[in-house]
């Protein structure tokens, strides 16, 4: 599926029905520019795609909500996969979700740059459909350095230095696969594809603060995601890193899915049991008991 990079200005000047035509089925975050080169770190690139869904079957999904609903819901409408869009419609019209739509439109009027940019905030539903999903990794909120966060949580762009947290999920990978071939990238794109998805709990976060969106309405957004998954799907391997995620994801259904349960990868507690809990030869274990395709995790270089 080819990607095509539009004039912002051209995008500006084009109508509200060509707007909302821009749906996003494949994610090529760069890397990001240097800071002191870099003008703008809250614009947004427009990527216009195929698509075998209508931008007015996006539209038609909310016709009975008011204009102002609809202004505020406009970058799910035109940037959530559309399966995606439909499974949580009634969660985005809720005064909870609107209510945190207003308060990211203040952080921009207040000029505040935000992580990931606009255009990314939702890549983990074009990575992995909900009809795709075979593996769950649940984690807190983006990163919030420069260039790094681009919609999949411990995931960082090609030519970022790879995270502490991540060099220990490799690390636990190639305990379980020693033939691992560890990359030299943090871009976890090739797992999301083959239905790896990597959620986090908060999807925005400010600039050089960590939590800084917390409680403001994305969390009962992503609890309706793994609610979704737990109620309507089978047979999905969850990995649960920390009491954070462990909390979030307490009342799956342990006889639908599969539940793995290990301290977080991060440096300061993986010594704690993350290597030695086997999690990834553990998922493709259930799958493959089950007749479902194994996740390939020597994909990333």
């Amino acid at each position: 599926m080819g990607i095509k990079r539009t004039n912002e200005d051209s995008v500006v000047n084009d109508s509200k029905k060509k707007k909302q035509a821009t749906l996003f089925s494949m994610f090529k975050p760069k890397a990001p520019a240097n800071e002191t080169t870099s003008k703008n770190e809250n614009a947004v690139d427009t990527l216009s795609v195929s698509t075998n869904v209508s931008p007015e079957s996006a539209s038609d999904l909310f016709a009975s909500e008011s204009n102002e609903n609809k202004a505020l819901l406009e970058l799910e409408i035109t940037s959530m996969q559309y399966d995606w869009l439909k499974a949580l419609r009634k969660e985005v019209t809720k005064p909870g979700f609107l209510k945190l739509k207003k308060f990211l439109e203040q952080e921009k009027k207040d000029k505040q740059t935000i992580y990931p940019p606009e255009n990314q905030i939702y890549s983990w539903s074009h990575y992995t459909s909900p009809g795709r999903v075979r593996v769950v990794i649940l984690g807190q909120d983006p990163y919030h350095g420069p260039g790094q966060a681009h919609g999949l949580c411990f995931s960082v762009v090609k030519g970022v230095k790879t995270p502490p947290s991540l060099v220990n999920i490799y690390k636990g990978v190639q305990t379980d696969y020693p033939d691992f071939k560890k990359p030299d990238h943090g871009y976890l794109e090739n797992w999301a594809k083959q239905g790896v998805l990597m959620l986090n709990t908060s999807l925005t976060v400010r600039r050089g603060q960590a939590a800084s969106h917390s409680d403001k309405g994305w969390e009962p957004f992503t609890d309706a995601i793994i609610d979704y998954l737990n109620t309507k799907k089978a047979n999905i391997v969850f990995m649960l890193w920390g009491s954070h995620a462990q909390k979030k994801g307490a009342k799956i259904d342990k006889k639908k899915h599969c539940i793995l349960k290990a301290v977080h990868p991060s440096p300061l507690s993986a010594h704690r049991g993350f290597f030695d809990a086997h999690h990834f030869k553990k998922a493709n274990d259930f799958l493959e008991e089950r007749g479902l395709p194994a996740i390939d995790w020597n994909t990333l270089v």
